[in-house]
């Protein structure tokens, strides 16, 4: 899987997840179906958003994007449907091009910190795959613990 599909599939998959949750929220609140629909969209939104924002990292980092650009990629996973233009803004400017960069080149963005740990995990995908769906597990499991901003509704 090249860094655009990665990116392109989960930039997709969060403006997918916002309609189901905010059909649900509809739902509920329209049509009085009670809490389970919001709950079931907004875990499987939950899930993607912080898939797509763990991902925005990784391949923001991969392709060189400025911290702005990471940092841009990641708000848009707060506004329902923003995912998608910001996509195509990437990819009309050639910011989803290349492959995974598994080797360092004489280009200084490759010897930052960051993109050394990169080169790590993606010279081993046995460790990078099951790690990124922990890192996302243990991060939903924190949240959940946390609980809902303002308390429970």
């Amino acid at each position: 899987m090249t860094p655009r599909t990665f990116y392109r599939t989960l930039a997709t998959a969060e403006a997918v997840t916002w309609t189901l949750l905010i059909a649900a929220m509809v739902a509920k609140y329209g049509f009085d179906a009670g809490k389970l629909p919001v709950t079931i969209a907004g875990s499987i939104h939950g899930v993607v958003f912080i898939s797509y924002v763990l991902c925005a990292l990784l391949v923001g980092t991969n392709q060189h994007w400025s911290k702005g650009k990471i940092a841009t990629a990641i708000a848009t996973a707060f506004l329902p449907y923003a995912t998608i233009p910001f996509d195509r803004h990437l990819e009309k400017n050639g910011r989803l091009d290349g492959g995974w960069r598994t080797l360092a080149t004489p280009d200084p963005r490759d010897h930052t910190l960051a993109s050394k740990i990169l080169r790590i995990l993606l010279n081993r995908p046995v460790l990078l795959v099951p790690g990124f769906v922990v890192l996302v597990g243990v991060i939903v499991t924190a949240l959940l613990v946390i609980g809902p901003p303002g308390g429970r509704s």
